[in-house]
């Protein structure tokens, strides 16, 4: 081989790891913030990936995520949310509206898809849903919004009852909500309300205490981070107790509760995924309307049902999406 042929061939080599480098700082980061853990947030995680995909984006192929979990201490996330803009990711993903706060409070130019389910307008994320302007867009699946309905659920499943307790989160930002409109559905129901709060595991244990002690002929838990990250305790608690119970997403019945309803939050994490996706090809957050969760879920724990000694009226059987047996 000559000289300057050998020269030619070891200068392209030794350019080879340089442009593997290039090519790898060009792969866009999302960061990715969630105040819950990421081993009760595992389905909404897949969920989100099959919305990436579904916009063209796999990890580790073609994206990088950078994952921030408060682990159900909220304190933590405006330091999370600031540490992910430090690195200057592409776009945050925030999972609920204490993250997604936070990830606004951090940053006024990174892009940020939001996941929450209450009115992101009235909790001053986006000026409006369908021109949200900023930084900000994303997905409304409407959690907090919902206690009427599962009022009238449970009350089909017990035409009797006469007064319903109400579990929230007191730290959750959207409590006073979630106690406001069950509070005025009971009141056109002609239900009484027994309000109980509970921020640890020990605390919605001395909750349950006040259950058997008060006898409340239902129960209706709230959404939150924490409450969905102890909802086996919660299904545990209400079968030992009985306590018929409806929550907010389906996890819960699975777990063991009775029954649940609400939108389908892993299909909101999947619309997450493709906003992100569209964003991370280009379109500006102001430009993309807030989506709102079209996918809503009736799920029966028709054993839970049994074991309580209730009969599902055929009427909830027939619009159930689920009954799991």
């Amino acid at each position: 081989m000559r000289r300057r042929e050998f020269v030619t061939l070891l200068g392209s080599a030794a350019g080879w790891p340089l442009a593997a480098q290039a090519q790898q700082a060009a792969m866009p980061v999302i960061g990715y913030l969630d105040s819950q853990s990421p081993g009760t947030f595992a389905d909404y995680v897949r969920a989100f990936r099959q919305g990436l995909k579904d916009a063209g984006y796999v990890e580790g192929e073609n994206v990088a995520t950078e994952y921030r979990f408060a682990e159900n201490q909220i304190d933590r996330l405006p330091a999370l949310a600031a540490d992910l803009v430090r690195r200057r990711v592409a776009v945050i993903v925030a999972g609920g509206p204490p993250a997604a706060l936070a990830a606004k409070a951090a940053t006024t130019t990174i892009p940020i898809v939001f996941g929450v389910g209450d009115d992101p307008v009235k909790i001053g994320l986006v000026a409006s849903l369908a021109r949200p302007g900023g930084n900000l867009t994303g997905i409304n699946f409407f959690a907090a919004e919902l206690a009427a309905k599962r009022l009238e659920l449970l009350r089909e499943m017990m035409p009797a009852a006469g007064r319903v307790a109400v579990l929230v989160d007191p730290n959750f930002t959207l409590t006073e909500f979630q106690v406001r409109d069950a509070e005025t559905a009971a009141r056109a129901m002609g239900l009484q309300i027994q309000v109980a709060n509970a921020s640890t595991s020990r605390e919605i244990n001395a909750a349950f205490a006040t259950f058997v002690r008060d006898r409340p002929d239902a129960l209706v838990v709230g959404t939150g981070p924490f409450l969905s990250s102890r909802r086996v305790q919660l299904a545990i608690l209400a079968g030992r107790y009985a306590v018929p119970t409806i929550y907010g997403t389906r996890q819960y019945t699975e777990a063991g509760g009775l029954m649940s309803y609400g939108a389908s939050v892993t299909d909101a994490y999947r619309q997450m995924g493709v906003y992100t996706g569209r964003i991370l090809k280009g379109a500006k957050p102001a430009d993309l309307p807030v989506v709102q969760s079209a996918k809503f879920e009736l799920v029966i724990n028709a054993e839970t049902a049994r074991m309580l000694g209730l009969t599902v009226p055929p009427t909830l059987l027939a619009t159930a999406d689920e009954v799991l047996e």
